[in-house]
């Protein structure tokens, strides 16, 4: 059963939008595949190149003081965390990715901006290389699309 109840939804219009890409360095060749599906995405739902920003930071755990940065300037509609973390033989792993997007929530909150997360925790290189353009998509390409709809989203719950 349909419920004719009405809903407020976002759009893919990028068109006007500004949006901030904060992505790590580390585990370069996986970052790079995912941060091109974001930009494509961007660009092709309408986003001028000239609004958006590529931020670089060494690794995952530098994500949220970037994030935050951007955030309380204001120069941003909405944020995309984008990293690729892989799983070693040590907890460094757990500490990492909790950190990683704890940060991008706090952020969020703080800021009332979509920060969206296309950070890879992957437990080895062959899962990070399907989710970064393989058989799982691009998830980088998926954290820019959702960039897209959350700022739309928030834009008419404003108005």
């Amino acid at each position: 059963m349909t419920l004719s109840i009405p809903q407020l939804r976002g759009n893919f219009d990028g068109g006007g939008r500004r949006f901030a890409i904060v992505a790590s360095s580390y585990n370069q060749s996986v970052v790079a595949k995912l941060l091109d599906g974001a930009v494509e995405c961007l660009t092709a739902h309408g986003v001028a190149a000239a609004d958006v920003q590529v931020v670089r930071v060494p690794g995952a755990w530098e994500i949220p003081q970037a994030l935050e940065e951007i955030a309380a300037r204001g120069t941003a509609d909405a944020l995309i965390a984008i990293g690729a973390v892989i799983r070693g033989d040590t907890p460094h792993f757990d500490y990492i990715c909790s950190e990683c997007s704890g940060g991008a929530g706090r952020v969020a909150a703080k800021y009332r901006i979509p920060v969206t997360f296309g950070v890879l925790t992957c437990e080895n290189p062959q899962q990070a290389e399907e989710r970064a353009g393989g058989k799982a998509g691009n998830k980088g390409a998926e954290a820019a699309l959702a960039a897209l709809e959350m700022a739309s989203l928030l834009q008419k719950l404003r108005a």
